[in-house]
C-alpha cells in the first residue's frame, strides 16, 4: 500500500489548509486512515483518524473543532481539513493506514502504512 500525502503549504496564523492522502490499494474502504504530525523537535504524535466504517477519532487539541477529517473511498483518499491555524500547527504531517483487528486509533502501531509527509508552516 503507498500513501501519497498533498496539500502542505506556508500559510498564515488563521488560514486553512486542506491535507490530502492517496492511497494506492484497491481495497481503501476496509482501511482505517489517521493524521500524524511531527514538531520540529518534538515527538510524533496523533492529529486524527477515520476507521473503515466512518468513525472519527480526534486528539484533544483537534476535538476543539479545528481540524475535520474526512475520507471518499471512491477516490482513495483521506482528507484533513484544518481552520483556525496556529503557528504551533507546524509540523510535517503524515497520513498512515491500517487493517489491524486490534485498533486503537491514537497508536501509530495501528497502522501499517505510512506516507512520506507534507510540510505545513504556519507563520504569525
Amino acid at each position: 500500500v503507498q500513501l501519497q500525502a498533498s496539500g502542505g503549504g506556508l500559510v498564515q496564523a488563521g488560514d486553512s489548509l486542506r491535507l490530502s492522502c492517496a492511497a494506492a490499494v484497491r481495497t481503501f474502504n476496509n482501511y482505517n486512515m489517521a493524521w500524524f504530525r511531527r514538531a520540529p523537535g518534538k515527538e510524533r504524535e496523533f492529529v486524527a483518524s477515520i476507521t473503515w466504517s466512518g468513525i472519527a477519532t480526534y486528539s484533544a487539541d483537534s476535538e476543539k473543532g479545528r481540524f475535520t477529517i474526512s475520507r471518499d473511498n471512491a477516490k482513495n483518499t483521506v482528507y484533513l481539513q484544518m481552520n483556525s491555524l496556529k503557528r504551533e500547527d507546524t509540523a510535517v504531517y503524515y497520513c498512515a493506514g491500517g487493517s489491524a483487528s486490534n485498533f486503537n486509533a491514537r497508536l501509530p502501531s495501528s497502522y501499517n502504512y505510512w506516507g512520506q509527509g507534507t510540510q505545513v508552516n504556519v507563520s504569525s
